[in-house]
């Protein structure tokens, strides 16, 4: 059987011992969130917004007509895919205000529409938490090769050391499958990939009538996905898709939104020849990246390796960095004279670390060392 242990185990585990607000679990399609909570709420009742009559009982913003589809000895309940309620943060505040006896616990892959509509209604009723793809650390546990959560890319991996797995062939996997939950028991299934891109990538979108133009979409998707780790031009895009720039733009707010990538914005302190604005941009998971491109070959086949690589470590420390409640704020460094940090940590406190991103040995980012000295690189 499967360790399906995940860094927001014991989070979730406390959450109703130490608050009283909704617990909202935020993540894209197929990343867990059922598997985690019915694990920690074995109890709970669980209802789709999925299935019509729940659906059409939640609609009638009625307390009475809540409590009878909700069973009395359950003290936590579940509702999944609210977002695809009329006005889900009114249900949710109904809940909340007038059936105090069951815990609320809310899931959604679609971000964007619980925050906009519920964002108002559940001010200061609720705590949001998101799931990601696995972990590097979360696969070796539920893959049996590790027993713990030792394994965090804040830390980099040291040459000449010998790890308890084999550190090569596993990374050759992730980059090239990723980090789905179904990758453990089905690893190297493309077809599976292929299939998640539809339901990952357009489903919430298309239902809730977000995008307008779905070709159009998944090609600047799939533009994009070409671009892992490289400056994102917004008018570029614009003109290779005939798009005005103002659609793009809300379109890769969308992709966000929903968990399938996400930006790096530069990192400065306005000198003037740093880069100030464009972003780049990651996928939270690089097998469906690949399933967007349609290229599932081996590492020593391919000329994005490079940007391969650079995307899993960024998104490994993002995560690293959200689990482990770190407090960084993440950016890339460059200068319009091409000197560049690939990742650049910084607290509010004036901590400041550069990371470069680089397969092999390679030599330290002096440029930003000289730019700024009190960084750890």
């Amino acid at each position: 059987m499967i360790n399906q242990k995940r860094h927001l185990d014991s989070v979730l585990e406390r959450h109703f011992k130490t608050y009283k607000e909704v617990l909202v679990l935020l993540g894209a399609r197929q990343v867990g969130k059922t598997t985690i909570l019915k694990k920690i709420f074995p109890e709970a009742q669980y209802l789709s917004v999925d299935t019509e009559p729940i659906r059409d009982a939640f609609n009638r913003y009625d307390p009475s007509v809540y409590r009878q589809i909700l069973k009395p000895s359950s003290e936590y309940v579940v509702i999944d895919e609210i977002h695809k309620l009329a006005d889900p943060g009114r249900a949710a505040k109904i809940f909340y205000d007038q059936i105090p006896e069951h815990k609320l616990i809310i899931t959604g892959s679609s971000a964007f529409n619980i925050k906009n509509k519920a964002s108002e209604s559940l001010a200061g009723r609720k705590i949001e938490y998101h799931l990601y793809p696995l972990t590097f650390s979360e696969y070796l546990v539920q893959k049996g090769i590790v027993d713990d959560f030792n394994y965090l890319f804040l830390d980099k991996f040291e040459e000449n050391k010998v790890y308890p797995f084999d550190l090569g062939s596993l990374l050759d996997t992730i980059l090239i499958y990723g980090l789905y939950p179904e990758m453990i028991s089905r690893p190297s299934d493309s077809l599976y990939l292929t299939n998640l891109v539809d339901s990952v990538v357009f489903k919430d979108l298309l239902d809730l009538r977000l995008i307008e133009n779905r070709e159009g979409a998944l090609n600047l998707l799939k533009l994009l996905a070409h671009q892992i780790g490289s400056l994102v031009n917004y008018s570029e895009l614009s003109t290779r898709l005939r798009m005005s720039v103002k659609t793009v733009g809300r379109y890769i707010d969308l992709f966000e939104q929903s968990f399938i990538l996400f930006k790096i914005l530069p990192y400065s302190t306005k000198k003037r020849d740093e880069i100030g604005k464009m972003p780049k941009i990651y996928f939270y998971d690089l097998g469906l990246r690949n399933a967007l491109i349609e290229n599932f070959q081996p590492l020593n086949n391919r000329p994005d390796g490079g940007h391969m690589f650079e995307n899993l470590i960024v998104s490994e420390i993002l995560k690293a960095n959200y689990y482990g409640r770190f407090g960084y704020t993440l950016n890339y460094w460059r200068t319009k004279q091409g000197s560049e940090i690939d990742l650049v940590l910084s607290k509010s406190d004036g901590e400041l670390r550069g990371i470069e991103i680089k397969s092999s040995a390679h030599a330290r980012g002096t440029a930003f060392l000289n730019r700024y000295p009190q960084a750890k690189v």
